[in-house]
């Protein structure tokens, strides 16, 4: 992979741009050789404006969470010096790009438009084609494909740009020779997993929660639960 690619995901205060919904998180993965980088990007942004309640349903970010965030426009030269000359997965990329957009435009009138800098590829496309008339949502793809490890209580725009570097290698990787019936009753084995990290020779890094890591994390489910009255998903996984 000689080209810079970059896998991306954002969160917002809702879901139509031209209603005046802002980006409240962004999260961007380097790929290397077909490799997760530790190099990323990720900030909270405070969108000037309230979360819609069902938005808030999805990814868990509260009103307060973003009083002490930064405005895109402190941001906008960091984030577009990171994906510039990039290629930008993006999981359904018109959504996303149309409100990066927004937020460049609304920031200064001299900055580009995404695609004047970068090129952009839709994994949703790619996997519509390679699976027609099946579910290629992020969360079914990650299923499909045996992806698992990460917390699915809420989606998170970085959380969500790692699950999709995972889901695009494995889109992209030479699995089509693996068929899929409608049903979606064929699955990955663990020998395929393993068979498809030694053949693109990914090292795998195992990370160890400490103490204060559990602590909070539990501190923040129970926030969560709190203010949204539900029972984190993540409570019921053995």
């Amino acid at each position: 992979m000689a080209k810079k690619y970059i896998i991306l995901d954002t969160e917002t205060t809702g879901l139509e741009v031209l209603q005046g919904h802002r980006i409240i998180e962004i999260g961007a993965v380097l790929l290397n050789d077909r490799k997760k980088t530790e190099e990323h990007f990720h900030t909270y942004l405070n969108p000037s404006r309230l979360i819609d309640e069902e938005a808030s349903k999805v990814h868990g970010i509260m009103n307060e969470d973003l009083e002490d965030k930064p405005d895109f426009s402190e941001i906008a030269e960091e984030f577009l010096e990171f994906v510039d000359g990039a290629t930008l997965v993006i999981h359904n990329a018109a959504f996303d790009i149309g409100f990066l957009n927004n937020e460049l435009k609304l920031a200064s009138s001299k900055y580009p438009m995404l695609e004047d800098i970068c090129s952009i590829e839709d994994s949703l496309a790619i996997a519509k084609d390679k699976f027609p008339g099946q579910r290629v949502s992020l969360d079914a793809l990650a299923s499909r494909f045996n992806i698992t490890g990460y917390d699915r209580t809420f989606h998170g725009a970085l959380l969500d740009a790692n699950i999709l570097a995972d889901v695009y290698m494995m889109l992209t990787g030479g699995q089509s020779k693996f068929e899929f019936d409608s049903t979606n009753s064929i699955n990955m084995s663990e020998d395929i997993s393993k068979d498809f990290v030694l053949k693109n020779n990914i090292d795998l890094i195992k990370i160890k929660a400490t103490k204060d890591d559990l602590s909070a994390h539990e501190e923040r489910l129970s926030d969560i639960e709190d203010r949204n009255k539900v029972k984190a998903i993540w409570r019921n996984i053995n």
